[in-house]
């Protein structure tokens, strides 16, 4: 609401009514910070605090009570004794802590994000064992081809960087698309986040090397087993 209606000065003592003229006068005697009033993912809205004893500028009777507590330790006994303290007309039904609230906000989102981590996991073993699975075909293709190269003199180091190095081509050729994607996708991503920005480097950096990481090691084995190709035995290979 500062910012709305007074951005370029201080709105410490400025006066505004609510509702008609014959409404009195409302001063501005602090700045509370932005609320989601109305939702996470709805728009930050104008907002004013307003005494309860002020009847006349009360929009509806309050049902709710904010109370800040000392420990984790919280009762509904000890809450109504302490607001019957102060009127004993008040009903009070139950309490919620704000953990409670919040859970029950992002409850959906949660789920939603839940399910994606679970698909993603599974994308990412799928991804890891069809890798090994096409390199171990490749070495095995490849056999007679690998002894011929050890036979005039190629090294074991060697032949586990041409088998890794293959293998890395086309992993890094597929984060590449998936980061394409990702960029992409971005404004549908950015309605199942909250105080997080969709296209987050760190993210995205993560993730790939993850990615990267995981193919790493499903190359590393058929390459492994590659550079320990006898020249004798893969020449005489069908």
């Amino acid at each position: 609401m500062a910012r709305k209606f007074w951005p370029d000065e201080n709105p410490l003592g400025k006066r505004f009514k609510l509702g008609p003229p014959s409404e009195p006068w409302v001063t501005i005697v602090g700045i509370a910070g932005d609320v989601k009033q109305m939702g996470l993912e709805a728009p930050t809205k104008a907002e004013i605090y307003v005494s309860s004893q002020q009847d006349n500028l009360l929009f509806f009777a309050p049902a709710d009570l904010a109370i800040r507590v000392s420990g984790n330790t919280v009762t509904l006994a000890t809450l109504q004794r302490e607001i019957w303290a102060v009127d004993r007309e008040l009903a009070v039904a139950g309490y919620r802590t704000m953990e409670q609230i919040l859970d029950t906000e992002t409850l959906q989102r949660r789920m939603q994000m839940s399910l994606l981590g679970a698909f993603a996991g599974l994308a990412l073993l799928l991804a890891g064992l069809g890798i090994y699975g096409v390199m171990s075909y490749a070495v095995a293709q490849r056999t007679r081809e690998i002894g011929i190269r050890m036979a005039l003199g190629a090294e074991r180091r060697e032949v586990l960087r041409m088998v890794i190095g293959e293998g890395m081509v086309l992993a890094l050729v597929g984060v590449g698309l998936g980061l394409a994607a990702a960029f992409g996708s971005t404004r549908w991503l950015a309605s199942l986040l909250f105080g997080t920005a969709a296209n987050n480097t760190f993210a995205y950096g993560s993730v790939s090397g993850l990615l990267l990481a995981v193919a790493l090691a499903a190359c590393f084995i058929p390459a492994r087993r590659a550079s320990r190709v006898e020249p004798i035995v893969a020449l005489r290979y069908e």
